[in-house]
């Protein structure tokens, strides 16, 4: 055993190993299988629906109330590369776009981002990245009601699906189908 550690190839070998697992741990970050984060945040300002004041309303005002945000379209996840569940919602209101996350639920990855994409929901989980996609930003937690602002100038004609995408192996979490 003495002299196996005085040999230059046993050194060259163990410090191959040593550069593998550290390579290793940093892509697969296999930690985060065990590790969940939970977020619920409420619509913004903006898009949340008037609520009644208790105040009495005058019966000569020409103004109605302002109306709850419209829905875009609407979508219930399907798992892909990981169970996958909740209801997608892509709401507008006075010209401000938002992909509403509720009742949202997956696995924890390296590098997991929300996209719209153009492919379909479901089937093959490596397509959504042959198309077009509008990325919207860094999943925000594993578990939870989450909001997504869409960029103004992002053209949402044609998109079909929102995506939980791991970029750092090319893979769909899961997806829901959007007609938009």
């Amino acid at each position: 055993m003495r002299g196996l550690l005085r040999k230059k190839v046993t050194w060259a070998a163990l410090a191959f190993v040593v550069v593998v697992a550290a390579v290793g741990l940093w892509a697969f970050q296999p930690w985060k299988v065990f590790t969940r984060s939970q977020v619920d945040e409420a619509l913004p300002a903006g898009f949340a629906p008037v609520e009644a004041t208790g105040t009495a309303v005058d019966p000569t005002s020409t103004t109605a109330p302002k109306p709850g945000p419209v829905v875009l379209a609407e979508g219930a996840f399907v798992s892909q590369e990981h169970e996958t569940r909740g209801t997608a919602r892509v709401l507008e209101q006075d010209g401000a776009r938002l992909l509403r996350l509720e009742g949202f639920s997956t696995s924890d990855g390296p590098d997991v981002h929300i996209w719209l994409s153009d492919a379909t929901a479901g089937g093959e989980w490596g397509k959504y990245d042959d198309g077009r996609y509008v990325r919207l930003g860094t999943m925000k937690a594993t578990d939870g009601n989450q909001n997504y602002v869409i960029p103004a100038d992002a053209d949402l004609t044609g998109l079909r699906s929102v995506v939980v995408w791991c970029d750092r192996f090319n893979v769909a979490f899961g997806s829901a189908p959007l007609d938009l």
